[in-house]
């Protein structure tokens, strides 16, 4: 089955909500502990892509969102304007099917076009699936928190791995990341 990937509409939010609202209540990958409604994840929405950060979806043959992920800010102060954070979050009924590595891989193609030149990805729960797809990537670990988390009753570690987006640190960045939030 091939999967379209384009960018995120408004409409997508109901379905993006739901997705997030079962990984929120049955997963470790995020540390949230209640899901957000429509409304707030309508404003971290227009939050992300008001920035001109990219924020994609993936559907199946009939229209179907199987999963979304976005690209946002690492920390705001602007020395950090040249590095994104991905978050990425897959229906259960797609998961395995290789949904996360498209959504990833089409990310950090747009993400690069930006002028960022390095992605962060901060994986909760240490987080099994996320970690494989993040190497598959060609993401390199970085670093481990540990019991930086506490969920479900247990402590959880955090991964945190990187990859370098175009030129890396190869290069003086010739101009600034596309981004709205730096003016």
């Amino acid at each position: 089955m091939k999967n379209r990937i384009r960018d995120a509409v408004a409409s997508d939010l109901p379905v993006i909500t739901e997705i997030y609202r079962e990984s929120v209540l049955n997963g470790i990958a995020t540390y949230e502990l209640d899901p957000p409604d429509e409304g707030e994840m309508t404003s971290r929405f227009s939050a992300i892509s008001g920035q001109n950060y990219p924020y994609i979806v993936a559907e199946d043959e009939r229209g179907g969102v199987l999963g979304y992920a976005y690209a946002s800010p690492f920390r705001a102060r602007p020395a950090y304007r040249y590095l994104a954070e991905d978050s990425i979050y897959v229906a259960p009924e797609a998961r395995g099917m290789g949904v996360g590595g498209a959504l990833l891989d089409a990310l950090l193609s747009r993400t690069a076009e930006l002028g960022i030149r390095q992605m962060i990805a901060v994986i909760g729960g240490a987080s099994v699936a996320s970690i494989a797809i993040h190497e598959k990537a060609g993401f390199k670990h970085v670093g481990r928190m540990p019991a930086s988390g506490f969920k479900f009753g247990q402590w959880l570690d955090t991964v945190l791995m990187q990859i370098e987006l175009g030129e890396g640190a190869d290069t003086m960045p010739a101009a600034e990341p596309d981004l709205r939030q730096y003016p």
